[in-house]
């Protein structure tokens, strides 16, 4: 039987808080990160997508602060301004739900330093941000970090094997040599882990033997012609019905016109794709968020790690080639025990991914066809679409 929060040593109110959530549970995650993180340890949470990690890392680290002491104590770096505002709404939520009296301030690029400094000013228990934005306030001297206690790096493969990096390094060199480090991520590279072995070259390993791909979601095909694709996404959102759906793309110019398309057939959809500024985001995902529109258009940098509720169906119009960048799609459905449907349009030699997929994942992908409206699935892999 797995331990309660009360059991891990998690502070009471914020227990109370999580109720309120109707969070009743750890995760495996959870459970296996929180006695460390109490203990003051640098870790490395690794964790499918979907499974708790923010929380794993926020619940341990909240426990810790100290709101009589009014300065940052801990720091959350995130690659992504998305990412950075998701982290900051879950703090948020821990703070004004528990009533601890923590404060929490967001530092990221695109938007008016002076909003920012004005913030600071309040003295925030938190900071959470992105790497460069952050760096900047503390070679500034506006940001002071000789009390942080634990710096968080979410989505660790991505920002431990960019230009990112630097940043990370000078922020870790203004901090306290004996603070944590707490790295998250779905997955590790290589190239990470060399970077981890020279931050925090003690630390513990964390990861949950959950197997890599969600059972909850089903994984489907379509073969086509490239040109053929975006009246195809309008065919089966139409013919499926998703409560809420993602579309995945590697262009601007894709992103544009399949989002100029649904528009045009009376379709309520909003393009995350990273070409946008900091407001077109925002309100993307506000929008899909809050049910103003049903279909979110995105690539794989702009959604890294985000998490939105009720997503029932991914469409991958563009195929990955790595299988990894598919279980990141894949897992942005079927999340909180849901059913989720991940269904990817496939033309020419496209298709040995979908082998490689299967091969690597261990998953079936069921080959489907479109006839009269409706979702047919083929016999065999011979059939025709």
């Amino acid at each position: 039987m797995s331990p309660t929060f009360a059991e891990l040593g998690v502070h009471p109110d914020l227990i109370i808080a999580l109720t309120k959530q109707s969070i009743g549970e750890p995760t495996p995650i959870q459970a296996a990160a929180i006695p460390e993180l109490l203990q003051g340890k640098s870790a490395y949470l690794q964790a499918e997508t979907g499974t708790g990690k923010t929380l794993a890392y926020l619940l341990p680290l909240y426990s810790r602060i100290d709101p009589k002491l009014a300065n940052a104590q801990v720091m959350v770096i995130a690659p992504t301004h998305e990412l950075a505002i998701q982290i900051q709404r879950e703090c948020t939520n821990l703070s004004q739900l528990s009533g601890l009296p923590i404060r929490v301030v967001l530092l990221i690029g695109g938007t008016p330093r002076e909003r920012q400094l004005e913030k600071l000013k309040k003295k925030p228990h938190v900071v959470i941000g992105s790497p460069g934005r952050i760096r900047e306030l503390i070679e500034d001297g506006k940001l002071k970090t000789h009390y942080v206690r634990a710096i968080v790096v979410d989505e660790a493969d991505r920002v431990l094997t960019s230009e990112s990096l630097d940043d990370l390094r000078v922020i870790a060199k203004s901090t306290l040599r004996d603070r944590a480090f707490i790295f998250a991520s779905a997955t590790e590279r290589t190239e990470a882990a060399e970077a981890i072995a020279t931050l925090a070259p003690d630390i513990a390993r964390i990861k949950t033997g959950a197997p890599p791909v969600n059972s909850n979601i089903e994984h489907l095909y379509l073969v086509c012609e490239e040109r053929d694709k975006p009246d195809l996404v309008r065919k089966l959102i139409h013919a499926m019905k998703p409560d809420k759906a993602m579309v995945f793309v590697h262009k601007n110019e894709s992103a544009e016109i399949l989002a100029s398309k649904l528009a045009h057939h009376k379709m309520r959809v909003a393009d995350l794709h990273g070409a946008h500024d900091k407001e077109d985001r925002k309100r993307a995902m506000d929008s899909i968020r809050s049910g103003a529109v049903d279909v979110l258009i995105a690539s794989d940098v702009a959604a890294r790690g985000l998490d939105i509720k009720g997503v029932t169906h991914v469409f991958n119009l563009d195929v990955p080639t790595e299988s990894s960048a598919y279980l990141h799609r894949a897992g942005r459905t079927g999340r909180a025990g849901e059913r989720g449907i991940t269904l990817s349009l496939v033309c020419g030699p496209q298709a040995k991914a979908v082998k490689r997929y299967e091969r690597e994942l261990g998953i079936a992908v069921k080959r489907v066809y479109l006839r009269e409206g409706k979702i047919h699935l083929a016999e065999n892999d011979s059939g025709t679409d």
